[in-house]
Order: C-alpha cells, then structure tokens, then sequence
C-alpha cells in the first residue's frame, strides 16, 4: 500500500477509505522495525512474487526466509540458480514478499532483488536441508552440498514496507466488527503501518 492509499480521501469530510483511515498507525520507526522483524520470524515463510518476463504476469511462490540482514528488513532465501524465479528476477530484479498468519495479521515487503553465486555467501548460509530441494545428479559436482554451483541466495532489499498486526485481543476486535456491521463505521480491529523508502534507508545505514 503507497502513501497515497494511506491518505486517500474524499471531496467531502469523510475519508474515501474509512478503514485505512481507522487503522493507520505510525510509532516510532525502531517500534515498526521491531515488530515487523518479530512477525516475519514468526511466520518464517513467506510468498515470493516476481515478474515473468514471457508470460508478462507475476508469478509467486512459497519461500523459507534463510537470514536476514540490513537491520532485519533485508531478507535472504536460498534459490536453485536454474529455477524459473532466477530467470524472473535476471530480467526484473523487482520483487514483492509477502507474510500472512492464521489470525489474518500480514506484511508486504517490495523491493529490490540480487542473485549471490559467491561461495563464500553460499557457505555463510548454507543448509543441508538444500539437498533435498536441489537433489543430487550423481557426477560428484550438483550434490546439494556447500559447493554445488547451482546453489545461491536472493538478497531482497527493501524499498517499502506495509504491515497489519492485530490491534487488542481476540474479543475486543469481535466487538469492533459487531458494531461496525450494525452502525456502518469502519472497525478498529489492527495496527496498519508504512515503513517508507527513506525509513529503510536510515535504519539499515543505522544497523550496519
């Protein structure tokens, strides 16, 4: 969600999106890093969605966060380098991932994309569980292991950040939705927040 969305309003008093405008939420950057990187470590897995350049249509995927870096806003997956998402993100290193949980609360992270082949990365982060996603070819080079030069990791560099985390408890937001079906008014029921461009740049120049 731009900023935009987040102040849409009408041409009268009442603004044009009443749930955003209920819910809109902004404490202090370090509390939404916090949160934001606690959520993310909760869920662990997140959609991965990328731009096929054939298809022209976005593709997503569901991927294991490996690490994060940059002040935890930076995330780190594991990839086969000849996987159809590589191939996506060489022609259009722009990048969406994505966080939902069974209680509805959720995170968008957009941003940029790089492929790292070094092995020295690919060692830092490295796990055995790799073999079984990649396999092992038999000719004592594509096994899986720490060398295996299909192996990688995307770096995802986030440029915007928009998360929802539940606002009170369970019975509170019941009672917020109740009233806002027989009133009309938009429910209080989570903590909607933005994390701009220049809010990621001052906190991973900040966590270096």
């Amino acid at each position: 969600m731009s900023s935009k969305e987040f102040s849409n309003t009408s041409t009268g008093d009442a603004p044009a999106d009443p749930y955003t405008a209920k819910n809109k939420d902004d404490p202090s950057l370090e509390e939404k890093i916090e949160t934001l990187i606690s959520f993310v470590s909760s869920c662990k897995f997140g959609m991965m969605t990328t731009h096929n350049a054939s298809s022209n249509l976005l593709v997503s995927r569901c991927m294991a966060v490996a690490a994060k870096e940059g002040g935890g806003i930076d995330l780190l997956f594991h990839t086969n380098t000849e996987s159809g998402k590589t191939d996506d993100l060489k022609d259009d290193p722009s990048i969406n991932i994505s966080f939902l949980n069974a209680t509805g609360e959720w995170a968008s992270i957009s941003g940029s994309s790089s492929i790292l082949t070094d092995r020295e990365t690919v060692k830092k982060y490295y796990s055995p569980q790799l073999r079984t996603w990649v396999g092992d070819l038999g000719d004592g080079k594509h096994d899986g292991g720490p060398d295996d030069p299909r192996i990688g990791v995307i770096k995802v560099e986030a440029k915007t950040i928009t998360y929802a985390v539940a606002r009170g408890n369970a019975v509170s937001r019941g009672v917020e939705m109740v009233q806002g079906a027989l009133t009309g008014s938009a429910a209080q029921v989570n903590k909607l927040r933005e994390i701009s461009e220049d809010e990621c740049k001052q906190w991973r120049a900040s966590h270096q």
